[in-house]
């Protein structure tokens, strides 16, 4: 497994989680279990620390780092090549791909981060609604069926990784 050590510092990975091969976890990372870390993910706790909740998605290349702490709830979707960075998101959010959320930043619980979104320096975006755009901004509040939605991404991604553990090699 991809995982490293520095300055005494060791990740703690939950039970079940799966990590691709080519993900990087360095130093004062904790991870939930069930999670999913996928192939070219980065977690990188050398300056701070970082927190994943349980069934946390971590989709390819996202970059996750902390100059103090970054901290992931549990259920959050982070989708492709997204980059987070001394920030707190909130359980069962969606973090769209290749967005980025900045320092300082808090997304609320079950808010939604449209793709390429930029969510600013110490931005503050309340629970329960769809940001999109270069600041990010309100575009509509979360209905039923966007959680159903997510409910249902998070668990094609577990049974995605039940099958990992069981039949993923190297050929």
């Amino acid at each position: 497994m991809p995982v490293y050590e520095i300055d005494g510092k060791v990740p703690v990975i939950g039970k079940g989680t799966w990590v691709a091969p080519s993900a990087e976890i360095i130093g004062d990372v904790s991870i939930g279990r069930d999670c999913y870390i996928g192939f070219g993910a980065v977690i990188r706790g050398d300056f701070g620390s970082i927190s994943i909740g349980d069934e946390t998605l971590v989709e390819e290349n996202v970059v996750i780092h902390a100059g103090e702490r970054t901290e992931i709830g549990s259920r959050v979707i982070i989708g492709h090549m997204a980059m987070i960075h001394d920030a707190v998101i909130q359980n069962s959010s969606l973090i769209g791909m290749q967005s980025m959320i900045c320092d300082g930043a808090v997304i609320g619980e079950g808010s939604i981060i449209a793709e390429q979104t930029l969510v600013r320096k110490n931005q503050k975006l309340p629970a329960g609604k769809i940001f999109a755009g270069s600041p990010a901004a309100p575009v509509k509040n979360a209905e039923p069926h966007h959680k159903e939605m997510l409910a249902f991404g998070t668990k094609v991604y577990l049974d995605l990784i039940k099958k990992y553990h069981k039949s993923f090699k190297k050929i």
